[in-house]
């Protein structure tokens, strides 16, 4: 997609405006896709898939359009039935997962739809996805030594700031303000097609996929919006002595910000009865960050809301606690992290 140019009114704009913004890395612009497709997306899933799934399939949907908003082409239709044409794929893989058949009703949209070719990439596709990463490991190899260590270290090795700080051997300032730079110069040396491509490679390598299974689809907008701010911070619960030094926990939040994701990771499946709950403290005061059981491969996330969350926390932990959770943390502590 091609002719990028500054949306005139976020409110006002085209939707083939905003999609020239997405396309651009604006994180307002995927913001006001969200709130004109997502009710539509959600829609369209529910009539396959249980409520908790459908809103796995929107985060799955906009994640999509944030990787690949450079490659619409407003020639071959409009924003919403590429949107939609998403939609219905992910709908289709998931329930090829689950190994049954889609049995999703007759309406509006099924018959456009069902018209649409399959997006499953052959090999041009692939090969332009594997093209598109070497723009952007070109890019990173020319950031000054500095800045590309830093950035590799936090992005590809998922240290926190912390973390790389003292891998570097720099103060904590000097690690943030060198991945900040490298982040801006990613930006600036990337075509506009290419930035959102660069900060989607980012966000994955970080583990993040913007999902929830009890999160509202409004949760879904702020929380999207948070993790792809420059400014968002992540900490990393580690195991405790005697747990899988692979099992480890992620908190994610922003200054000024009453949200807080967390992601679950290399979980063991908890006892009957019993769920994970996550916690931040601030003081003396415990928050729960909500309850959940790990899929398949160990994982799980949870989004949270609360005014008390806008000021990072003094130490984060999760526990296992009975099914539906406790008021205060009391049972066994699993990961943790302490300022």
């Amino acid at each position: 997609m091609t002719g990028y140019r500054p949306m005139p009114s976020t409110a006002h704009a085209t939707d083939v405006e905003v999609m020239l913004e997405v396309a651009g890395g604006s994180e307002e612009a995927l913001a006001v896709l969200h709130r004109r497709f997502a009710r539509l997306v959600f829609g369209l899933a529910l009539q396959a898939l249980d409520r908790a799934a459908a809103e796995d399939i929107v985060q799955d949907v906009f994640l999509a359009v944030w990787r690949n908003a450079a490659t619409f082409d407003p020639q071959r239709g409009s924003v919403r039935a590429w949107v939609l044409q998403i939609a219905h794929f992910r709908v289709l893989n998931e329930l090829r997962r689950r190994s049954r058949q889609p049995a999703i009703e007759a309406d509006a949209e099924g018959e456009l739809l069902a018209s649409l070719p399959a997006q499953d990439p052959g090999p041009p596709e692939a090969a332009a996805a594997e093209q598109r990463r070497r723009v952007v490991g070109s890019a990173v190899d020319e950031l000054p030594a500095p800045q590309r260590d830093a950035i590799r270290l936090h992005f590809t090795g998922d240290l926190t700031h912390e973390e790389v700080a003292a891998e570097l051997g720099v103060p904590l300032g000097t690690a943030k303000t060198r991945i900040r730079t490298a982040l801006q110069k990613l930006r600036a040396s990337l075509a506009p097609q290419w930035a959102a491509l660069a900060a989607l490679c980012l966000l994955v390598a970080l583990g993040v996929r913007y999902r929830s299974e009890h999160a509202t689809l409004g949760r879904y907008d702020r929380a999207l919006s948070m993790l792809t701010a420059s400014d968002s911070v992540n900490l990393r619960l580690s195991a405790l002595p005697g747990l899988p030094e692979d099992m480890h926990a992620r908190y994610r939040g922003r200054p000024g910000v009453g949200m807080a994701v967390v992601t679950l990771s290399k979980f063991p499946a908890p006892s009957p009865g019993e769920t994970y709950q996550a916690w931040a403290r601030r003081g003396t005061t415990w928050i729960s960050l909500g309850t959940a059981r790990p899929d398949a491969d160990g994982s799980a996330r949870m989004i949270a809301e609360a005014p008390a969350l806008a000021t990072l926390p003094d130490a984060v932990t999760v526990t296992v606690e009975p099914r539906g959770g406790s008021s205060a943390p009391s049972g066994r502590v699993v990961v943790a992290w302490t300022e």
